[in-house]
């Protein structure tokens, strides 16, 4: 979840499937992890209200910069960097990977625009959309079957964005372009076999580079750049990295000792805690708003219900 990356949540994180069931960890600990790490996505909403002194696309600038050490030094502490140097010959995998980069930046700056602009309601709605719309490409676009329940799921959250254009009068543009380009980022990443560490990686410093490009400009102009400006502006330009893959290290923890289902249930915690965020900042919320996510939480309800029945009904089949 994006924190706008990896929303995510950070949504560039959300997409990493968990490891293989060797080497779990115990479950409790795992749960803890992953449960913080969409607790910093969803309440990196509240942190990123705090830079408002920069524009969306600066902070944007400064999150990709500061995010590439810290996920370079993940990727070697991980045993990844050999791969990592190979991926860089696989020319289509980079290619892919330059897409997913412009995604995922995309997906940043709609994140931070929306709310230093006090649109943080519009970014919870799209991060509870997300699980939905995946849903709707796996039917309509993958081929792949789901059931009734996630078929009604998906119609539930389908008229929800209905109710927003008809009785609040206007589109969730915010919300539907933060789902759909996460949804599509994950489609793509899904093409690339590699680890999601490495990906990322490749991702942040491909946008890194033409970051750190303007980014000078921008301080030697002297018009618009915030970084100099004062200790405290520029810490939390820094902190803009740890926030990015903190969450990103909890979660590939957290992975590894949990099922799909419980990490399918836990991705709802930061669009969640983006709601109170936007409520507790006093964003007008009226009762056609309220209509609006009634029918996407009641929709999330139904496929929350789905996957633990998919879950219950795994465990019970009797092992080869």
């Amino acid at each position: 979840m994006s924190a706008g990356m990896a929303a995510p949540a950070d949504p560039s994180a959300a997409r990493i499937a968990p490891p293989p069931d060797s080497g779990r960890l115990d479950a409790g600990r795992a749960g803890i992890a992953a449960l913080s790490a969409y607790g910093i996505w969803g309440l990196s909403a509240a942190f990123y209200k705090f830079l408002d002194f920069a524009s969306a696309t600066e902070i944007v600038l400064h999150r990709a910069v500061w995010s590439v050490p810290l996920l370079a030094l993940l990727v070697w502490m991980a045993g990844r960097a050999p791969s990592a140097w190979r991926l860089i010959l696989d020319r289509r995998a980079m290619a892919t990977l330059l897409l997913s980069a412009i995604l995922i930046a995309s997906n940043w700056w709609v994140f931070v625009w929306a709310i230093n602009a006090d649109r943080v309601l519009d970014v919870s709605l799209g991060y509870f959309i997300n699980p939905l719309m995946n849903v709707a490409v796996g039917v309509f676009i993958a081929g792949e079957r789901f059931g009734k329940a996630r078929m009604i799921a998906v119609g539930l959250a389908v008229a929800g964005v209905i109710n927003q254009i008809v009785a609040v009068g206007e589109i969730p543009w915010i919300g539907l372009f933060l789902a759909a380009s996460f949804t599509a980022y994950g489609y793509i990443r899904k093409t690339i076999a590699t680890d999601g560490r490495v990906g990322l990686f490749w991702e942040t410093l491909i946008i890194s580079l033409p970051s750190l490009v303007a980014l000078f400009f921008l301080e030697a102009s002297g018009n618009g750049g915030s970084f100099l400006e004062s200790p405290w502006q520029a810490l939390l330009l820094i902190l803009t990295g740890p926030m990015t893959v903190a969450p990103l290290l909890l979660f590939i923890i957290g992975a590894r000792g949990l099922h799909f289902a419980t990490i399918g249930l836990l991705q709802f915690v930061a669009p969640t805690l983006q709601f109170a965020v936007g409520i507790i900042w006093g964003e007008v919320f009226t009762f056609a708003h309220a209509i609006t996510f009634a029918f996407i939480w009641s929709g999330l309800a139904v496929f929350a219900y789905d996957l633990l029945s998919s879950r219950q009904r795994a465990l019970k089949q009797p092992q080869s």
